[in-house]
């Protein structure tokens, strides 16, 4: 029972301190069904006198901040959609990335001495104050020498204390509204938001281990070591643990700094163009990406070479999922709607019962609205409304693997469009997804599929002796059941014991109830 409550208190806390900040009061959506509408104006009467002074900026980032780390996270992608919350919101927001209040100096130190199991006096020779802090952990500067005596600069990132239980706990709340959801609002059940929360929970669950950061770097360090103009900081791996990641120490100015980059001489057009076309190359050819690619985590460098950091999450789709996001990405560059829709069926991402003529025109009114028109004349919130209708009308079932490319194409197309407000999202797109097309699913892809073919009927043919032993046995397994019968090991015979005396014991719980209920009715019908 505590379980289920606790959860609902969060909930109605967190609800609480929206509307006590003016939350509620920035929502400015004229298509918002009668319902929502009165819940909203109902929220804000609890708003604070004070909140009528403050700016609306304010409002969002200090209900975020009060509410602890996940909320943060939430205020983070907020930070990238400016036509959505506003450019002063969004302004402000952008400071929940690397602006937070770190925790103490001494404690990070004690952290840090603890996970890598030595002083830290034996590890670092110089360990300074922290000089960012976000939602999940918080960076230090320090020098570190190697073994020749030369001295080099690296950045220490270390855990929050606490934090993996705080997200915990929101993590009950966020299961709580999703199983509530697709209980009582039936629409809701094709968007899977209990498989929503379980896939926000793998990621935040990785994100906290740096041992697998780690890992990620190193495979993106390895995947991009031939891209022009993008990498990502090298490891150190012996200074990581689980909490702490010490990696190469980058001298660059951060994305968000659009004024200071401007100032620096740097292409701001190019640089948005080199985002977005970074990312749809690590997803289309290498089916690994960063998930997390706000302005925060992005660093220019003098030269104008973008570097990514904090791999905590990240996002991987397979070689039959990065085709349908090629052709489908490739059928709107090319306004060609109808391949778009049947993509859509081939994927399984629309039930065949529909017809797909209808669903391309429904896409139609989605796609062409954008072309030959910048980011500037488009509203997004508006544009991600239309698409929720669409998608709720052809009956669409949200793809657990694709919620994080979904999440993370908005934020690198805001974060473009922060350096160039009038980005065109597809004409950028084209020469990655063109090139892929042309190189997958032309002439010489199918080459490669071919000999892809054969190399897997050649492993086959090569595993064919053991598959044939373990028919054998599998052969041998089935005759003996059939003459001595179904055989149970010890472990497996005690287990359905103890449930089988579960069961027995909750029945005659069971009657006892119902025998007390029985004899209650009959002794008052007698009286």
């Amino acid at each position: 029972m505590a379980f289920a409550v606790m959860p609902f208190f969060r909930l109605v806390r967190a609800g609480y301190v929206m509307a006590r900040e003016g939350v509620f009061g920035l929502a400015h959506l004229p298509d918002l069904p009668a319902g929502p509408r009165l819940a909203i104006g109902m929220a804000r009467l609890l708003e604070r006198r004070a909140v009528k002074d403050k700016s609306a900026e304010l409002r969002l980032s200090d209900a975020m901040n009060r509410l602890g780390p996940s909320y943060v996270k939430l205020g983070q992608f907020l930070a990238t959609r400016e036509d959505v919350v506003g450019k002063e919101a969004a302004k402000d927001l952008a400071a929940l990335q690397d602006q937070l209040a770190p925790f103490d100096h001494e404690e990070a130190r004690a952290a840090v001495a603890e996970q890598l199991a030595q002083p830290i006096e034996d590890v670092f020779v110089e360990f300074g104050e922290a000089v960012a802090a976000a939602s999940i952990a918080q960076v230090h500067p320090a020098i570190v020498r190697d073994k020749d005596g030369t001295d080099r600069k690296v950045a220490v990132k270390v855990l929050r204390p606490g934090v993996q239980r705080r997200f915990q706990r929101d993590l009950e709340s966020y299961y709580l509204v999703a199983r509530l959801a697709e209980r009582f609002h039936a629409p809701s059940r094709r968007l899977r938001p209990v498989a929503v929360v379980d896939t926000l929970a793998q990621s935040v669950t990785m994100e906290m281990d740096f041992r697998l950061e780690a890992a990620g770097l190193s495979e993106m360090a390895e995947n991009t070591v031939q891209d022009p103009g993008f990498r990502v900081p090298q490891v150190d791996w012996i200074r990581t643990a689980k909490g702490v990641l010490t990696m190469e120490w980058i001298d660059g100015r951060k994305m968000s700094d659009v004024e200071g980059l401007t100032e620096d001489g740097q292409d701001l057009e190019a640089l948005g163009a080199a985002v977005i076309q970074s990312f749809l190359r690590h997803t289309l050819r290498d089916g690994y990406f960063h998930a997390d690619m706000h302005q925060g985590n992005l660093f220019v460098e003098p030269d104008g070479t973008l570097v990514a950091v904090d791999f905590g999450i990240t996002g991987r789709l397979s070689k039959r999922e990065r085709r349908f996001l090629a052709e489908i990405l490739f059928g709107f560059i090319t306004r060609n709607y109808k391949r778009v829709a049947e993509v859509h069926f081939e994927a399984g991402y629309v039930p065949a019962d529909q017809d797909v003529d209808l669903f391309a025109q429904a896409i139609r009114a989605i796609g062409e609205p954008i072309h030959g028109h910048d980011a500037s004349e488009i509203s997004m919130a508006r544009l991600l409304t239309q698409l929720f209708e669409v998608t709720e009308l052809f009956e669409m079932r949200t793809q657990t693997q694709l919620i994080m490319l979904q999440k993370t194409m908005v934020v690198v197309e805001g974060v473009a469009r922060s350096l160039n407000p009038r980005l065109d999202m597809w004409r950028t797109a084209e020469p990655v997804v063109g090139t892929w097309i042309k190189e997958h699913l032309g002439p010489v892809g199918r080459v490669r599929d071919a000999g892809d073919a054969l190399t897997a009927l050649a492993r086959i043919a090569t595993d064919m002796p053991l598959f044939a032993d373990r028919i054998g046995r599998m052969s041998e397994e089935i005759e003996k059941m059939t003459t001595q019968g179904l055989r149970f090991s010890e472990e497996t015979a005690e287990t359905i014991g103890k449930a089988e005396a579960r069961h027995t014991r909750s029945g005659r719980i069971a009657l006892w109830v119902i025998a007390l209920a029985v004899t209650a009715i009959a002794v008052d019908t007698l009286m």
